[in-house]
Parts: C-alpha cells; sequence; structure tokens
C-alpha cells in the first residue's frame, strides 16, 4: 500500500499548527483582554481539527483568516518600522507594549496565512471530490 507522501504532509503540518493554535488559547488566559484571543486562536485551532477530521468547509478558515489579517493590519503601523523584529525573542515576559504588539502582529500574520492555506486547500479538494463523483 502507497502512502501519499502530500496527504501525509498536510496532516502532520495541520496537527502541528493545531497544537501551536490550542497551546496559544492556553498562552492567552494569562493576558489582560484574553477573550478576543482566545476567541481567534480558538478558532484557527478548530478549523485545523475540522481539516484533519475531514469535515472542513472553505469558507470557515477564510473567514477566521480575513478577521485575523484585518485585525494584524490595525496593529501594523505601531509596529512595522517601529520594533525590531528580533526583539520579540529577546525575553518571555512582556518588555514593552511595542514587543508584545509586534507579537501579536505576528500571531495574527501566522493565523492568517495558515487560513489561507487551509481554505485554499479545502475549496480545490472539494472541487475536485465533486468532480470526480
Amino acid at each position: 500500500m502507497a502512502v501519499d507522501v502530500t496527504k501525509l504532509f498536510w496532516r502532520i503540518a495541520d496537527s502541528i499548527f493545531l497544537l501551536l493554535f490550542a497551546f496559544s488559547v492556553v498562552v492567552q488566559l494569562n493576558d489582560p483582554d484574553p477573550i478576543p484571543w482566545v476567541l481567534i486562536y480558538g478558532a484557527a485551532a478548530v478549523a485545523c481539527a475540522l481539516t484533519l477530521a475531514g469535515r472542513q468547509r472553505w469558507l470557515f478558515p477564510v473567514l477566521v483568516g480575513i478577521i485575523a489579517l484585518m485585525w494584524a493590519a490595525t496593529i501594523a503601523p505601531r509596529v512595522v518600522g517601529q520594533v525590531p523584529f528580533m526583539d520579540m525573542f529577546a525575553e518571555f515576559e512582556m518588555k514593552d507594549i511595542g514587543v508584545e504588539e509586534s507579537r501579536e502582529m505576528y500571531g495574527l500574520l501566522l493565523i492568517g496565512g495558515w487560513m489561507a492555506l487551509l481554505g485554499h486547500r479545502t475549496f480545490w479538494s472539494s472541487r475536485n471530490s465533486f468532480r470526480d463523483s
């Protein structure tokens, strides 16, 4: 029985992102404003879980991704060109508000990028399965 390497790769990647987003939900519980962050990271984790279960519809990850990217765009003017990229990794705790917002923006960009990939893959796999039936 041949192993579909591409499917295996995407299952592993989806599993890794599911764990990363779920971990992010837990970390956000310590945030001063946890609700919006728990919701966005939780929605991204749910999208990964639905994909792994084969029950994903393309619209859900696309909407989560759009929300994350729009949110990141509201933070970007305070981060881009203001906070050196490597400052995010200098210390674990919040160094200053700029570093905190930088981490938030890049987290949202990560969600947006992965949700775009999930939406793209789900859209085309559903079209291919519809055409094959």
